[in-house]
């Protein structure tokens, strides 16, 4: 039952307090440990590159590891409830469903006061391409793509790897997704990155999937097109260049009837309905339901486990 007071200690704090500043937040130390990191990087090389890479990779993700183990081991020994909060407070840094959504939101509300400039800037908090270009219907693509892409990144796998390993298994992920994030693509860091981004197509694997069929399942409840999200899902998710940000993008285009289109990318879904500021609001919906489901399979999971053990 541990398991359950975690999770929800984690959850209620994601819900009411949101992300702290960065001066206080593990995953932006992290990322300047991984920046200090590259900078002594060999500038030449490709396989120099690729062994400092995987090196940077691995030796990270062992201490990071091996520090949340022995400290929640320690936390154990002194006081049980000293061990939740701390637990669900660490679990917490791991994931962030509230900070997905207050940034689609703005995004979306800053398209329905008609300040496209201004959503175009704030899109950059949630994709790192050059956005001052966009059209409206474009910043509502970017902005539905990357939440369906990103509630897997965010939310569910973090959850689904501290269902199997615990706190230390969420934190893995976070690290493996953090370097990714950072230099996991082509262009100045590719190969440096290359493993990086293999290790998390690996971790993402069956979280992707997962998500993606849990989002059907929410697509139903929430009165949507759970039918065309399927076929679309089944018809599209292998058309991104990443093997597992298809599955929840393609389901999300068939819930809401809308096509996702980044040009010379990919192209998801039928253009059913006008992509509007409000196809936004029914994406962050779907997320939402569909991180309820999760959170709820979990918690009777472990309850049920509990209870036959």
């Amino acid at each position: 039952m541990e398991t359950v007071f975690i999770l929800v200690t984690a959850l209620i704090l994601d819900f009411t307090i949101g992300e702290p500043p960065n001066a206080g937040h593990p995953v932006a130390w992290l990322g300047k440990f991984i920046n200090r990191g590259m900078k002594l990087a060999p500038g030449k090389g490709r396989g120099r590159q690729l062994i400092f890479g995987t090196v940077l990779v691995l030796m990270t993700l062992g201490i990071a590891t091996a520090l949340a183990f022995f400290l929640v081991a320690y936390l154990k020994t002194v006081n049980p409830w000293l061990y939740v909060i701390a637990s669900g407070l660490l679990l917490k840094f791991t994931f962030s469903l509230r900070g997905l959504k207050d940034a689609a939101q703005k995004v979306g509300n800053l398209l329905k006061e008609d300040k496209l400039p201004e959503a175009r800037r704030s899109l950059g908090a949630l994709v790192s391409r050059d956005t001052s270009r966009l059209g409206e219907s474009q910043v509502v693509v970017a902005t539905v793509s990357s939440v369906a892409e990103n509630s897997t990144d965010s939310f569910l796998a973090p959850l689904f790897y501290f269902l199997l390993f615990g706190l230390p298994g969420a934190v893995a992920y976070r690290v493996i997704n953090t370097f990714d994030a950072m230099i996991g693509y082509r262009g100045q860091w590719e190969h440096l990155g290359k493993f990086a981004a293999r290790l998390d197509d690996v971790a993402n694997f069956i979280p992707a999937r997962l998500n993606a069929l849990i989002m059907v399942l929410a697509a139903w409840l929430c009165r949507m097109r759970a039918g065309r999200a399927w076929q679309i899902m089944a018809r599209d998710h292998a058309k991104t260049e990443s093997p597992n940000a298809g599955w929840t993008m393609s389901a999300m285009a068939g819930a809401l009837e809308v096509q996702l289109t980044k040009a010379g990318h990919y192209q998801l879904g039928d253009n059913r309905r006008t992509l509007t500021p409000d196809i936004i609001d029914g994406a962050l919906k779907l997320v939402l339901v569909t991180a309820i489901i999760w959170s709820a399979a979990i918690i009777t999971a472990k309850v049920v486990y509990f209870a036959i053990t």
